[in-house]
């Protein structure tokens, strides 16, 4: 079987092809590719493959986009954050749907009945543009619920309620939750600002996004500069240049 994954976190692609090596040898991984455009390029050159596993919310937009610029023959295996309910209209239309974090008993599962409907050569209806748009107005939250980490040699869900700051250190960018642990996500500073709920997070400066929660103290400095302390941090020169100044003190009154 040949497959293709097109997802944008490095270690949920990276976790669906070891899985599935593990599931089942003989399955091939022709690809990983990680936005709309790539995806609509890679559909344009090559045939299609056997079965498809599509993140809904890529690097640069949402993955219904990619049926709108090139046809999808495939069945899709959809990868989503979502709950279930936002998620039933899509259903009826691709073989099966995985929510974050995968497990290899549900990946079996999709796959179990990929192939009970590629034997009994079950059609799969089109995906239609009626459809992709109901979908897209359900599933319209633009920012980011939950990320995977790297722990060892496993792979853990961390959800942003459990986020105090996120922070940039030797070209890496980290998360520091609220049990005072550390892990490494495949996002810079500038991407994060992007997809994060501004109301639960802000860039303070170049090396910080913090929550409210993280927050243990400001201290007004001359020059109408602030420096914070964050929970949990030792970092003593955490400051708000006065640039940044007027947002921040918006957002700390919301």
């Amino acid at each position: 079987m040949k497959v293709i994954i097109i997802e944008d976190e490095h270690l949920t692609a990276e976790r669906i092809r070891t899985l599935l090596n593990k599931i089942d040898p003989e399955i091939t991984v022709l690809s990983v590719i990680d936005s709309v455009s790539k995806a609509v390029q890679w559909f344009g050159q090559h045939e299609s493959p056997d079965l498809v596993f599509m993140d809904i919310q890529l690097a640069d937009g949402i993955s219904f986009d990619i049926f709108d610029r090139v046809r999808v023959e495939s069945p899709v295996i959809f990868i989503t954050a979502y709950q279930e309910y936002a998620i039933r209209a899509f259903k009826v239309n691709s073989v099966d749907y995985l929510l974050k974090p995968i497990t290899e008993v549900e990946l079996q599962t999709a796959l179990e009945k990929y192939k009970r409907q590629y034997k009994h050569k079950t059609p799969l209806p089109a995906i239609g543009s009626d459809l992709l748009e109901n979908i897209r107005q359900m599933i319209s939250k633009p920012y980011k619920l939950r990320f995977m980490v790297k722990v060892g040699d496993h792979i853990k869900s961390v959800d942003v309620e459990n986020i105090l700051f996120f922070y940039s250190q030797q070209k890496g960018t980290f998360i520091h939750t609220d049990q005072n642990r550390n892990y490494v996500v495949d996002y810079t500073l500038d991407k994060l600002g992007e997809i994060l709920d501004p109301s639960m997070f802000h860039r303070i400066n170049r090396r910080y996004i913090t929550s409210h929660r993280a927050i243990t103290e400001l201290i007004t400095l001359s020059g109408s500069k602030l420096k914070v302390r964050l929970l949990h941090s030792d970092d003593d020169q955490i400051y708000i240049s006065r640039d940044r100044l007027a947002t921040f003190k918006d957002w700390l009154d919301q």
